[in-house]
């Protein structure tokens, strides 16, 4: 099995287009803003930088859930319990940060709960580095890693980008009610956080409930057949 993908050229990962350099390079720019945070005292700044973290842990996270990780499930013989413990990183993130948005920012817990989603975050991106990602290099080869690499860019830039504990960790779930919750989270994020309000969030999530519900219908009905 090839080493932590950390310490690979493009080449080796497949190119640039490979979902395992994207990967990466996503997990660079946490890092990055992570680190910038911590150096950066109370203020407008570093409150960007914290919203900007956020939103990419989350549709970096959702793109995984949803196209990554079924991927590493089919082709990895350890992907049913690799997956599982990237999952719950990704839920006990989801939890924390859900509270965190809730907090004023210069709120001692409110730090305390950074610094915890943080760690968190760096503990996962070296589960998947070191642990995950190089069992699916190992199973895949460089075209495949390429076409996973597109499908997992078009889901992140779609994906929502703030916290939504309920949603599932799985497909089908996460797919259909991810895209009215993106689209609440992404205008909430381009027009400020009372741009939709509860009644948008509301309504968002009554949809998700509608196309889950027709998924869920859908499904049982294919199996009567």
């Amino acid at each position: 099995m090839p080493g932590t993908i950390a310490e690979q050229t493009v080449g080796q990962l497949g190119g640039d287009k490979s979902v395992l350099v994207r990967q990466r390079r996503d997990h660079a720019e946490m890092d990055r803003l992570m680190n910038r945070y911590q150096t950066l005292d109370d203020g407008a700044e570093r409150d960007r930088i914290l919203k900007r973290t956020i939103q990419l842990v989350f549709s970096h996270a959702f793109a995984e859930e949803s196209v990554l990780w079924p991927a590493v499930r089919r082709s990895v013989a350890e992907g049913e319990e690799l997956t599982s413990l990237v999952e719950e990183e990704h839920q006990q993130i989801n939890d924390l940060v859900s509270v965190i948005e809730r907090l004023a920012p210069g709120d001692p817990e409110r730090e305390e709960l950074v610094g915890r989603v943080f760690a968190l975050v760096r503990q996962d991106i070296r589960d998947e580095e070191d642990l995950l990602l190089p069992r699916l290099q190992d199973a895949m080869d460089a075209a495949q890693l390429r076409r996973l690499g597109a499908a997992w860019e078009a889901v992140r830039l779609s994906a929502p980008t703030h916290p939504h504990p309920a949603v599932p960790r799985r497909p089908p779930g996460n797919a259909l009610l991810g895209v009215p919750l993106s689209l609440y989270d992404r205008t909430r994020d381009a027009l400020g956080p009372g741009a939709s309000g509860a009644r948008g969030k509301k309504a968002a999530v009554g949809l998700a409930g509608v196309l889950l519900c027709a998924a869920l219908a859908a499904g049982l009905l294919r199996g009567r057949r």
